[in-house]
């Protein structure tokens, strides 16, 4: 059996403009400058203690600002100007890869267990992926305890097992697990940081993704 690990936000999901804004809204809250939208989504993929750090400092009111973006990221979600959609071509392959019987799925994400919940909900996806990691049990990637863990739930080996991701923090959560690291070149890291992160593999779009996978 194959392991299948999709991080979220960058890769399976576009959410640039609900985490810009969630952080925008969280920043002006306490008073303070709102990061730019280029550092605002460079650190996608950390944990909201970690993405606080690196942009407001190690002083800065870094639990605060993890509080006012949920509150943020909640109020977002009623407003119907604000949308988060899967990527073209990601449901696909995600049913396409769910059907086969030798592979599992997995998710290794920055988001909360409430946002993977969400997800779910809104994709059906409550019986589609064999394990959930998140940033509410482990440390921040690029940490390999997801992946760990994912394995670990499976029982996969790490030589049997992918991580597909979009930013530098999920090539390198996967390169320190031991598993292959793909990245996907549409989400908020570029082609570079990937490869020098470790990536195995950088796809254009799904459908190369899944024809990679499926050799």
């Amino acid at each position: 059996m194959k392991l299948v690990i999709f991080d979220v936000d960058g890769t399976l999901v576009d959410s640039q403009d609900f985490i810009v804004e969630a952080q925008r809204r969280a920043f002006t809250a306490l008073g303070l400058v709102p990061p730019g939208r280029a550092a605002a989504l460079s650190i996608v993929g950390l944990s909201l203690t970690e993405a606080f750090t690196v942009l407001a400092g190690a002083d800065g009111p870094i639990e605060r600002l993890a509080e006012a973006y949920k509150d943020a990221w909640t109020a977002i979600r009623t407003d119907p100007s604000y949308d988060d959609p899967l990527y073209p071509g990601a449901a696909d392959c995600i049913a396409r890869l769910a059907k086969r019987e030798d592979m599992m799925l997995g998710i290794a994400t920055g988001k909360s267990r409430r946002g993977v919940t969400h997800l779910f909900d809104r994709c059906g996806w409550h019986n589609t992926f064999a394990t959930v990691q998140t940033a509410d049990e482990h440390p921040s990637k690029p940490a390999p305890g997801m992946v760990l863990a994912a394995l670990t739930e499976t029982s996969t080996e790490p030589a049997s097992a992918y991580m597909i991701g979009d930013t530098a923090y999920d090539m390198a959560m996967a390169r320190a697990a031991g598993v292959h690291g793909i990245g996907v070149a549409w989400g908020y890291h570029d082609h570079s940081m990937l490869q020098e992160a470790g990536a195995w593999r950088i796809v254009k779009d799904f459908a190369e993704l899944l024809e990679l996978i499926e050799q």
